[in-house]
C-alpha cells in the first residue's frame, strides 16, 4: 500500500520532531558494532527529510544526539562525531537540490570544532532555502534549555527591562531555542521505547504522539507516512469536548 496516496494534504502537522531510537540495536542484530547501526541510520534520514519535502511539511526536527549522549562509550562518541561531519558534508548537495533550509539546536559548543564548523558552514550555505526547515537536536536538552530560558528572563528582570508580570508562557516560549517555530503537531519515536528523553519537553505540550516498533535503519517513507495517517485520525480537542469542536466547525 502507498500511504501517501491517502494523505490529507490539507491536514498536515506544519511540525513533526522525530526520536531516531534503535541504531544500536538494528546493528548488535546483525553481530555488529553500534556505528554500524549509526551509519546505516543516516539513509533513514535522507528518506524521511526527502519524505517530509515531498508532501509540504514545513518543519523536521530530528533528536540527532543528547546531552546524555556524552555518557556513551568514548569510542562510539567520537565515531559518531566523525559521522556527523561526514554526513553533513555529503548531504549538502541533496539539501540544495531539495530546497532544505538546516538549522541545530542545543548546546553546539560542546560539539568538536570540527562539527561546529562544517555545521555552520551548511547552515549558511541553506539559509536561503525555502522548502524544508530541517532542525537538528544535537549536545540537545531540554530541561537544559528552560533552564537556560529561566536564567535569561531572571537576568532581564534583574536588569529592569521586564517585571515579573510580564512572565507569560508567549515570553517563555521566545527564549527558547526554537523561537519562531511552531510546535511540533506530532512527535514520533522509533525502536519501540515509549518515553521522551528529555526532548523538546515545554514545547510538546500537546503534541500527538505516535511510538512505531520499527528500529530506526529500517523507518522508511512508508512508515513515515504511516504515522501521519494516524496523526490525522486523531481528533486535536485542546482541552474541549468533542462536541465543542463540531460546535467550532458549524
Amino acid at each position: 500500500m502507498n500511504s501517501i496516496n491517502t494523505i490529507n494534504k490539507d491536514n498536515l502537522p506544519k511540525h513533526i520532531a522525530i526520536i531516531m531510537d534503535g541504531n544500536g540495536r538494528w546493528a548488535k542484530k546483525r553481530g555488529q558494532q553500534r556505528v554500524f547501526g549509526h551509519k546505516n541510520g543516516v539513509q533513514s534520514v535522507r528518506n524521511i527529510v526527502e519524505a517530509a519535502g515531498q508532501i509540504g511539511i514545513k518543519h523536521l526536527t530530528l533528536y540527532a544526539f543528547s546531552t546524555e549522549n556524552w555518557k556513551r562509550p568514548k569510542t562510539e562518541v567520537s565515531a559518531l562525531m566523525t559521522l556527523f561531519i561526514t554526513a553533513v558534508k555529503n548531504e549538502t548537495k541533496n539539501l540544495m537540490k531539495n530546497n532544505v533550509k538546516l538549522n541545530a539546536i542545543g548546546s553546539l559548543e560542546n560539539l568538536p570544532k570540527s562539527v561546529q564548523e562544517n555545521l555552520n558552514k551548511i547552515i549558511e550555505k541553506t539559509k536561503n532555502n525555502t522548502g524544508l526547515n530541517l532542525i537538528l537536536a544535537l549536545s540537545y536538552s531540554s530541561k537544559q534549555e528552560i533552564t537556560n530560558a529561566v536564567k535569561n528572563i531572571s537576568s532581564d528582570i534583574q536588569k529592569g527591562k521586564i517585571s515579573i508580570n510580564d512572565i507569560t508562557e508567549e515570553l517563555i516560549s521566545n527564549n527558547l531555542q526554537t523561537k519562531g517555530i511552531p510546535n511540533p503537531e506530532l512527535l514520533i519515536r522509533t525502536s519501540g521505547e515509549n518515553r521522551i528523553s528529555n526532548f523538546l519537553l515545554w514545547q510538546i505540550s500537546y503534541s500527538e504522539l505516535y511510538f512505531s516498533e520499527v528500529l530506526w535503519p529500517d523507518f522508511s517513507k512508508e512508515h513515515f507516512f504511516e504515522a501521519i495517517l494516524e496523526y490525522q485520525k486523531r481528533e486535536r480537542r485542546f482541552g474541549k469536548t468533542g462536541e465543542q469542536l463540531k460546535e467550532d466547525k458549524s
